[in-house]
C-alpha cells in the first residue's frame, strides 16, 4: 500500500513539475513576443514619416506604399491574434523591404538629411527586431518541444496548451540580394 502512495505521489510531482514548465514557457514566449511587439510599434510609428518622406520623391512605388499604409492602419484598427499580427507584420516587412530596395533609383532621396535619419533608425530597429525575434522563436521551440514530447504532451493537451508558430523569413527575405546589376 505505501508503494502505491508513493508513485502515486511521484506522479503527482511529475504532473505539477511538467504543468509548471508549460506555464514558464508559455510565460517566457508571451515576454519574448511583447518585446518584439515593443520593436513593431517603433517600426510602425517610424513608417508614417518614412512614407511621408520618400512620397515626395518616387513617384512609381506609390503603390508599395499606398500597401504599407493598408497594412499599417489594419494593425492598428483591429484586434489581431497573435497568428494574425505575425503574418501581418511579416507582410509589412516585405513591403518596406520592396521601397527601400527602390530607393537606390533615386539619388536625391539617398542623400536627404533627413531620411537618411530615418533610414538609420528603421535599421537599429529592424536589427532589434531580427534578436528579438530569435529570442521568441527559441523560446517557442523549447515550449512546442514540450506540447509535443511524449509523455508532457498528455500534460498539455488537459492543461489547454497548443502549440504556437514561429516567426519566418518573408518571401523578399529569402530571396538572394542583387548586389551588382
Amino acid at each position: 500500500m505505501e508503494v502505491l502512495f508513493v508513485v502515486l505521489g511521484v506522479v503527482i510531482m511529475w504532473v505539477i513539475i511538467v504543468f509548471n514548465q508549460f506555464v514558464s514557457f508559455r510565460n517566457r514566449a508571451k515576454n519574448a513576443y511583447s518585446n518584439i511587439d515593443v520593436m513593431l510599434k517603433k517600426r510602425y510609428d517610424l513608417v508614417p514619416q518614412l512614407v511621408e518622406i520618400v512620397k515626395g520623391f518616387m513617384n512609381h512605388e506609390q503603390g508599395v506604399l499606398s500597401k504599407i499604409t493598408q497594412i499599417r492602419s489594419q494593425l492598428s484598427s483591429t484586434k489581431l491574434s497573435e497568428n494574425e499580427q505575425i503574418s501581418m507584420n511579416n507582410e509589412l516587412t516585405d513591403h518596406i523591404g520592396k521601397v527601400l530596395v527602390a530607393i537606390e533609383n533615386y539619388p536625391d532621396l539617398k542623400a536627404s538629411a533627413q531620411f537618411l535619419h530615418l533610414q538609420k533608425a528603421l535599421t537599429e530597429i529592424e536589427e532589434q527586431l531580427s534578436a528579438s525575434r530569435r529570442s521568441y522563436n527559441m523560446t517557442v521551440t523549447q515550449y512546442n518541444t514540450l506540447c509535443e514530447k511524449f509523455p508532457s504532451n498528455f500534460i498539455g493537451k488537459l492543461g489547454g496548451f497548443s502549440p504556437k508558430i514561429l516567426f519566418k523569413a518573408t518571401v523578399q527575405e529569402q530571396k538572394v540580394p542583387q548586389v551588382f546589376e
